[in-house]
């Protein structure tokens, strides 16, 4: 009735190889050579935990030697250290282990910015480790997010990601809709955008955002206090169509010129617009960087 049970060793929470295995891993990303290789045996062998070829041979004590130098004078601020509430664990199996070896499995956090390039390291981090009876690291076996170490390799080259157009219909989408906002013509200005657009900007806590609906009656409201002496293009509008993600961007840079109705103080807010449009020229996102804190003194 009930399902049997066998033990196959002891896990630790605390033990030699564990320290042996955290030590090793400051002195890697310290390029302390000297140090790593006390702690690793000299048939030390790491496997990368994300490749499917069963003939995978690993690199070799002086392959990782090189890789500590390696990333030493690549990139700066490195860091590991233990994953937000994990630990490390020890675990010596009975079954089969006539050597005497213990595994450490470990979580945790790998930080810093490569040099070159700038793309930042902050990635999750999960190893298993062989370590002999004399506390010496035989395996490691590593599981990472491989896509960061693609886009550096990415960055180091140089290459194009769509097209950008000073003129484009999109960016005569911007202008009307803009135009009807200097004019007070709401119905026309917010007809540019999809049912289900939506709208930011820097006074909105971040993810919140709002709706067609919302955006229109919070534009009613500030012309019931304000008038809208002019909106001014700054520079010009830029359209930016992406290839990846198939990104449709209009930004364009403005100076809002307002009046208070009450005392006739005027207010001028500069605003950068970012608006996403989709395949059938709507705008489906409005990303404003501007505040109202100037309307409020």
């Amino acid at each position: 009735m009930y399902s049997q049970k066998k033990k196959n060793g002891t896990i630790y929470l605390d033990h030699p190889a564990i320290q042996t295995v955290e030590a090793m891993q400051q002195a890697f990303i310290s390029g302390d050579t000297t140090a790593l290789k006390v702690y690793l045996h000299d048939d030390f062998r790491a496997f990368n935990g994300m490749n499917s070829d069963p003939e995978a041979k690993g690199a070799s004590k002086s392959n990782l030697l090189r890789q500590s130098i390696f990333w030493v004078n690549n990139a700066s601020y490195l860091s590991i250290e233990r994953s937000n509430g994990a630990y490390p664990d020890a675990l010596h199996y009975k079954k089969n282990n006539d050597d005497d070896i213990v595994w450490v499995q470990t979580w945790d956090q790998l930080k810093g910015v490569h040099n070159n390039t700038g793309v930042k390291l902050d990635m999750p981090i999960h190893r298993l480790f062989r370590v002999d009876q004399d506390n010496k690291i035989l395996t490691m076996i590593t599981y990472d997010d491989g896509a960061v170490f693609d886009g550096i390799g990415e960055a180091r080259s140089i290459r194009k990601n769509g097209t950008l157009y000073n003129e484009h219909t999109n960016i005569n989408t911007v202008r009307k809709m803009v135009a009807a906002l200097e004019h007070g013509d709401a119905d026309k200005a917010f007809s540019y955008f999809a049912e289900n657009a939506r709208f930011t900007n820097l006074d909105m806590p971040r993810g919140e955002s709002n709706t067609l609906e919302e955006e229109k009656e919070g534009y009613l409201g500030m012309l019931n206090s304000w008038d809208i002496e002019s909106i001014d293009v700054v520079g010009y509008p830029d359209y930016l169509e992406y290839e990846i993600g198939n990104g449709k961007v209009v930004q364009s840079w403005w100076d809002f010129n307002i009046k208070r109705k009450s005392d006739d103080k005027k207010v001028s807010i500069p605003v950068l617009l970012i608006h996403d449009f989709n395949d059938d020229g709507e705008i489906i996102r409005e990303a404003g960087y501007y505040t109202m804190s100037a309307m409020a003194k």
